[in-house]
């Protein structure tokens, strides 16, 4: 069968889309582009927030407009919490819940040929089993999303992650290993570590995450390694030690915060403080003066004062962040937040949202002026016929170009920042840049001509 898959939401969502593809392919299905015309549509959800439910039905519309006749299965977050929401709506025939993901393929025949929705989501909040997934094996790209932790233990009043996920549990450190080693032999340049709660890493015999950076440093792969997020209360003074002290960890970290008022962090049953938090961001800046600092923020949560939120404004305006990923709050089913008293009026929390925004544009524009001038390491993405412009990013998460033919080969260059247009900074190798050979056409039409 042709199969289209589609992913919404985190990047450790990519990592499982494309074990979900390995394994169709490896039954003899043909993974076709989205826009393509398939006898299955494959939607891996999101349901962070209640955008992501509907971006779930765009989705299956458009889908659904190119290939009318096409089965439509939806897996992931959304189908694990509203399954029998998922189930009526028109054109889906399987909502396949969080433990099933990776069995899709054994279940098509059922699926495709049953006369109702069937629907395949066992409870979630017992699973045991972990299941690791990385993108590549086929993949074209330069990095490789490799999930190593799955699942959440707290309680954070918000969130409706450990609905979705279940309880943490990891890979081993073994296996771990094994599938660095199987990058390697891959060709990949960079790493990203992903998990939903990844400092809360165990492996089986007791190993924290601290263990898991320490045996990846030892190992020095071919490579170089971020960690996609990790809870403050998790990022010891150890980790962020190594992670400066090491060759292989790039000076990057995105660490959630949600709030900068300590209320509404107590309300949120968050597990640190501002002032926790303002430690380990100063430690950061001291141990890695050219590091990115990412964090997260939550606008608009229930009980959040015009008081309250500038504290949070205050309390951002004294960090050293290079930008912000801001989230405006919605009510989420079954959280102990949809039910607290205080809502904010949706107008305010947008307008909460665009103000944290902005403050995060020019705080990444500020960085970008001061990474001006010295010299990185970008490993090229993207090229841009229109502008003959290789985009791409430096290990410290600055967004680069790159005016380089077409035929460049994709590997860490030695570059240095030029100059800031628009939102990148243009930059100059330091090396020679390596071409794919011209195809052999031109080359024989080159020697007809000489």
């Amino acid at each position: 069968m042709r199969i289209a898959l589609h992913t919404l939401g985190c990047k450790l969502n990519y990592s499982e889309t494309a074990t979900v593809r390995d394994e169709l392919v490896q039954r003899g299905h043909v993974v076709v582009p989205f826009s393509e015309e398939a006898d299955v549509l494959l939607v891996n959800t999101c349901s962070v927030t209640e955008n992501a439910d509907t971006e779930c039905r765009k989705i299956i519309r458009r889908g659904l407009r190119t290939s009318p006749n096409a089965s439509v299965v939806i897996t992931g977050c959304y189908a694990q919490l509203q399954p029998e929401e998922i189930a009526s709506i028109d054109g889906v025939k399987a909502v396949v819940g969080m433990t099933q993901k990776f069995n899709i393929g054994e279940k098509l025949a059922e699926i495709v040929s049953s006369a109702s929705p069937r629907i395949y989501v066992d409870e979630i909040s017992t699973a045991t089993v972990f299941t690791g997934s990385r993108t590549g094996r086929g993949d074209s790209r330069t990095r490789s999303f490799f999930k190593i932790q799955d699942g959440c233990d707290y309680s954070c009043t918000f969130c409706t992650i450990p609905l979705a996920r279940g309880p943490a549990r990891a890979m081993s450190l073994s296996a771990i290993r094994q599938e660095l080693e199987s990058i390697a032999r891959e060709g990949y340049h960079e790493v990203v570590l992903s998990g939903i709660n990844l400092g809360e890493y165990r492996g089986e015999n007791d190993e924290r995450f601290i263990d898991v950076l320490k045996m990846i440093d030892d190992y020095e792969p071919p490579y170089r390694v971020r960690i996609s997020s990790i809870e403050p209360n998790t990022l010891s003074t150890e980790i962020i030690d190594l992670i400066a002290a090491s060759k292989t960890f790039v000076p990057h970290l995105h660490v959630p915060l949600q709030s900068g008022s300590a209320d509404v962090l107590r309300s949120m049953r968050r597990r640190y403080n501002p002032t926790k938090y303002r430690e380990m961001a100063a430690h950061v800046a001291s141990t890695m003066p050219h590091a990115a600092l990412g964090i997260d923020v939550i606008v608009g949560f229930p009980g959040e004062t015009d008081e309250l939120f500038e504290e949070t404004v205050t309390f951002l305006q004294g960090l050293p962040f290079t930008y912000l990923h801001v989230f405006t709050y919605s009510e989420r089913e079954n959280t102990p937040a949809s039910s607290m008293p205080g809502h904010i009026d949706v107008s305010l929390r947008r307008a909460r949202t665009q103000r944290l925004r902005a403050m995060s544009n020019e705080r990444t524009a500020r960085f970008h002026t001061e990474q001006c001038g010295s010299t990185r390491v970008m490993i090229p993405e993207g090229f841009d016929p229109a502008t003959g412009m290789w985009d791409g990013w430096t290990e410290n998460h600055v967004c680069v170009k790159l005016e380089a033919p077409s035929t460049l080969i994709k590997r860490p260059y030695r570059v240095q920042l030029q100059r800031v247009e628009n939102d990148a900074v243009r930059v100059v190798p330091l090396e020679t840049l390596d071409l794919n050979a011209p195809p052999i056409l031109h080359v024989l039409n080159q020697s007809e001509h000489s």
